[in-house]
C-alpha cells in the first residue's frame, strides 16, 4: 500500500496494512473466542449473564436444530427479528454455524416493509420476537419463510425471573398483541430439541456471504449488502489495531450496547470485535426508555460505550445521567450519523471524555475511519481511514480529486461488500473496486476527513450548494434547542429553500430568536426560510433522523 498523509496520525504500534487472516470463517473466530474466554460473562440483560462458554453451547443446540429438524442447509437465509436479547447472539451465532446467511431485520419494520425484505431475502426461517410476531402473521403467506420461530422477552433469564418478564411485558405493560401463527415453534423449544442432536460442521469459505445487511433505508428502498466471513474478518482485525490503545490487558472491558445488534455498527464492533477480545457487554433491550437507561449505566464500571448523536444527546439531557460514574470511562464513539459539536462538547464536559466520530456503512462492515482512540482526534471530522483501507474524493465522472477538494467520498478495503443482493451493481462502484459511498466530503490538510452530508440530501438555493448537515450543527448550538433536522422544500423563486424543525429544550424558544441566531452564524442563502417547532421528529430505530419522512410530509401537504 502506498503511502498516504493519514498515517502520520496513526498511534503508535497500529500498523498500516493488515496481516495473513487469522481464521477463515466466523465460525473460527467465535469458537476460538468461546474457548478463551470460555468462564468469562460475554453478555448481560435484564441482570443475567451468559459466558462466553454458555453462548457457545447453546448456539451449537440452535444450530443442530436448524440442521437436522428443519433440514435447512449451507447458504440458505435466516431472518433474525429481535431487539438486544440474549436470544440474539445465540441465534446469529447459531445461524453461522450451521452455515446459513443471516439476514439481520428491524423489529419496528412494518408488515410492507418486512414482506419487502424476506421475500428480496428468500427467506427460508425467520426467528422473531413474540412483540412484532403478529405483523409476521400478516405476511406469512406471502413470503417464501416455511419455518418460524418466535421467542418472549424473558425466555433466557431463567425460569422464575423469565416467567415473570413474559407475564409483565405480556400482560401489565400489553406489548405483545395478540398474534396466530400455528406453524411456529418457540425458541427454547428450538434450544431443548437441538441439544439431544448432533451438529455437523459445514464446509465454508472465507468467500461465502456471511450477512445479507440491509441498508437503513433512510434514503429511499433498503437494498441487501452481501457481506462475506472475509469482509467481517478484515474489518475485525482492521479496528482490533484500532481499539487497542483503550483495551485492557489484565482485566476485562465492559462495554455498553445500546444500538441494536441488527444495526452492523453495534453487529461487528459491540457484537464480534468486543467478543473476540473477551469483552464483557451490557445489552439495553430499549435505548429509547432513558431513564431505565440510566439506571442500568449506574450498575456498571463500564470502560465503553458507541452510539449515535441523537443518543448520547438524549443522556446528556437527563438529570440522572450526570451523576453517573465515569472514572472508568476509556472511549466514547459515535458513528451512524454526524456527531454534532454541540453534544461533542458537552459530552466531555459531563464525562471527562472526548466524544470521538467514526464513519461507515453497512456496505463496508461497517468502519471506513475514525478518529484516533488515543487522544489524537480532531472534532468535526470523521478520522482517518483503517488500516489497509483506502478512501479517496471522487468527482461526478469518475475522476479522484486533489486533497481539499469536495467530492464523493469513495473506498476501497477488504471489508467492502462484493455488492447488493440480487441487484443490477451499476454504478455502485467507480472502476471495479471503489465503492460509492454517496457522501460528500473531503480530505482536510492533515489527512483527516470530513463529510459535508449525504449527495441526495443537498439542497440548492438560487445555484448555491447547501447542506443540512451544516444547518443542523449551527442550530443545533442554540442553547435551547434539543434536537433539529433541515430539509430542502420547493420554491418557484429559487428552487429550493430550506425549513428547519426544532424540538425544544426550553419551552421559552421563539422563531424570532432561532433566525437572529442563524443569521449571526451562517450567511443569508443558509438561513431558513421556515421553522416549524415539534414534540419530536422521525427517527429510525437506532436514532437517525429521517429527513427523507420530513420531505414526504411536506410534499404531501403541497399536493
Amino acid at each position: 500500500m502506498a503511502s498516504f498523509p493519514w498515517f502520520k496520525h496513526y498511534p503508535k504500534g497500529t500498523p498500516e496494512t493488515i496481516g495473513a487472516y487469522e481464521y477463515q470463517s466466523l465460525i473460527e473466530l467465535f469458537e476460538a473466542s468461546s474457548r478463551k474466554f470460555a468462564d468469562r460473562v460475554a453478555f448481560e440483560n435484564f441482570g443475567k449473564s451468559m459466558t462466553f462458554a454458555e453462548v457457545d453451547r447453546l448456539s451449537n443446540h440452535f444450530a443442530a436444530y436448524l440442521q437436522n429438524e428443519l433440514k435447512l442447509k449451507k447458504g440458505d437465509r435466516i431472518a433474525i427479528q429481535m431487539p438486544n436479547l440474549l436470544q440474539f447472539p445465540i441465534a446469529f451465532i447459531g445461524s453461522l454455524k450451521a452455515g446459513l446467511i443471516v439476514v439481520n431485520t428491524n423489529p419496528l419494520y412494518t408488515p410492507r416493509e418486512m414482506e419487502h425484505q424476506f421475500n428480496d431475502a428468500g427467506i427460508s426461517a425467520v426467528v422473531i420476537v413474540a412483540n412484532f410476531a403478529h405483523n409476521l402473521e400478516q405476511i406469512v403467506s406471502k413470503i417464501p419463510a416455511k419455518h418460524i420461530i418466535v421467542t418472549h422477552m424473558g425466555d433466557m433469564l431463567g425460569t422464575l425471573k423469565g416467567a415473570l418478564v413474559n407475564f409483565v411485558v405480556r400482560r401489565i405493560k400489553k406489548m405483545v398483541p395478540d398474534f396466530h401463527l400455528p406453524m411456529s415453534i418457540s425458541f427454547k423449544s428450538a434450544l431443548a430439541k437441538g441439544a439431544n442432536l448432533s451438529l455437523q460442521k459445514p464446509s465454508v469459505a472465507i468467500e461465502d456471504i456471511a450477512v445479507l445487511q440491509y441498508t437503513g433505508g433512510t434514503t429511499g428502498i433498503s437494498k441487501g449488502a452481501q457481506l462475506s466471513h472475509r469482509n467481517i474478518i478484515a474489518h475485525n482485525m482492521m479496528i482490533t489495531e484500532w481499539f487497542r490503545p483503550i483495551m485492557s490487558t489484565n482485566q476485562q472491558d465492559i462495554i455498553i450496547t445500546a444500538l441494536p445488534l441488527y444495526h452492523i455498527f453495534a453487529l461487528t464492533v459491540n457484537g464480534v470485535l468486543m467478543y473476540s477480545q473477551g469483552v464483557k457487554s451490557i445489552f439495553i433491550t430499549n435505548p429509547r426508555d432513558i431513564p431505565g437507561f440510566v439506571k442500568e449505566l449506574k450498575k456498571h464500571k463500564f470502560s465503553i460505550i458507541t452510539g449515535v448523536n441523537t443518543l448520547f444527546n438524549g443522556l446528556m439531557n437527563n438529570p440522572e445521567f450526570r451523576t453517573c460514574d465515569f472514572s472508568y470511562l476509556k472511549g466514547s464513539i459515535g458513528g451512524g450519523m454526524a456527531v454534532q459539536d454541540a453534544v461533542a462538547s458537552e459530552w466531555e464536559k459531563v464525562t471527562g471524555k472526548p466524544l470521538v466520530e467514526g464513519y461507515g456503512l453497512s456496505e463496508t462492515s461497517p468502519v471506513l475511519c475514525c478518529n484516533p482512540l488515543d487522544g489524537g482526534h480532531r472534532r468535526g471530522t470523521i478520522g482517518v481511514p483503517m488500516p489497509g483501507t483506502e478512501v479517496a474524493i471522487f468527482d461526478d465522472d469518475g475522476n479522484q480529486l486533489p486533497q481539499g477538494e469536495t467530492g464523493e467520498i469513495c473506498a476501497r478495503g477488504a471489508q467492502v461488500m462484493r455488492g447488493y443482493w440480487q441487484k443490477n451493481n451499476e454504478g455502485v462502484f467507480f472502476g471495479t473496486d471503489w465503492f460509492r459511498t454517496g457522501d460528500i466530503g473531503y480530505m482536510d490538510t492533515e489527512g483527516f476527513f470530513r463529510i459535508v452530508d449525504r449527495k441526495k440530501d443537498m439542497i440548492k438555493v438560487s445555484g448555491f450548494n447547501v447542506y443540512p448537515n451544516e444547518i443542523e450543527n449551527v442550530l443545533a448550538g442554540h442553547p435551547k434547542v434539543l434536537e433539529v433536522a433541515a430539509i430542502g422544500i420547493a420554491d418557484a423563486k429559487s428552487g429550493e429553500v430550506i425549513k428547519a424543525f426544532i424540538v425544544k429544550k426550553d419551552p421559552s424558544l421563539t422563531e424570532d430568536e432561532l433566525k437572529r441566531f442563524a443569521h449571526e452564524n451562517m450567511t443569508n442563502y443558509k438561513v431558513p426560510r421556515y421553522f416549524e417547532f415539534r414534540d419530536e421528529l422521525p427517527k429510525t430505530n437506532v436514532g437517525k433522523i429521517l429527513r427523507r419522512a420530513l420531505k414526504e410530509q411536506e410534499s404531501a401537504k403541497a399536493a
